[in-house]
């Protein structure tokens, strides 16, 4: 099973909860708003951890990652907290799992070269790569705006994309298929 870690779903979860936060979000005829996220007021991690329901100290290293890495903008005092550092519509769900997580990569040797001991004698090396960077690809497609308004697109067939079939003739179970 493929799965994002713990750390990167609830980091999703409140960067989605800081964009529905934004002002940004409607369609607007003005480019110039592109540029910059509008917040209504920065939230600190106490606050974004009782929105979201999770765990304060997670949150707080969610946020102070995301802040690091410049997702976020981080402001100290009173009235402080955290806020997008772009536009929502600017931000790519790839960016975010970089951020949070490390490459999008589905296997050791679609990172890099000489991760894995048997990667000069492996018959599956370069499917695996191309299948990471479909992957890939798709991520980048979807924005954090996407993810807010609920309308995550399909990715935009620029090379033949792999495809799931969930039978194989006749059993159960995925086979992967090219189109």
């Amino acid at each position: 099973m493929f799965k994002l870690s713990k750390t990167t779903d609830y980091g999703i979860v409140l960067m989605a909860h800081l964009a529905s936060e934004t002002s940004t979000l409607e369609p607007s005829s003005n480019a110039s708003s592109a540029a910059r996220a509008t917040p209504r007021e920065p939230q600190n991690a106490r606050e974004l951890a009782e929105s979201c329901d999770l765990p304060v100290p997670m949150v707080s290293k969610i946020l102070k990652a995301l802040a690091r890495e410049g997702l976020l903008v981080s402001q100290r005092g009173s009235k402080g907290g955290y806020s997008l550092a772009r536009d929502p519509k600017s931000l790519q769900v790839s960016e975010m799992i970089r951020v949070l997580e490390g490459p999008v990569a589905l296997t050791d040797c679609a990172i890099g070269p000489a991760l894995c001991e048997h990667e000069t004698m492996c018959a599956v090396r370069e499917p695996w790569q191309q299948i990471s960077r479909v992957v890939e690809r798709a991520l980048e497609d979807i924005t954090l705006a996407d993810l807010v308004r609920g309308r995550a697109t399909a990715p935009r067939p620029s090379s033949p994309l792999l495809q799931v079939d969930g039978t194989r003739d006749g059993a159960s179970g995925p086979t992967a298929q090219r189109s």
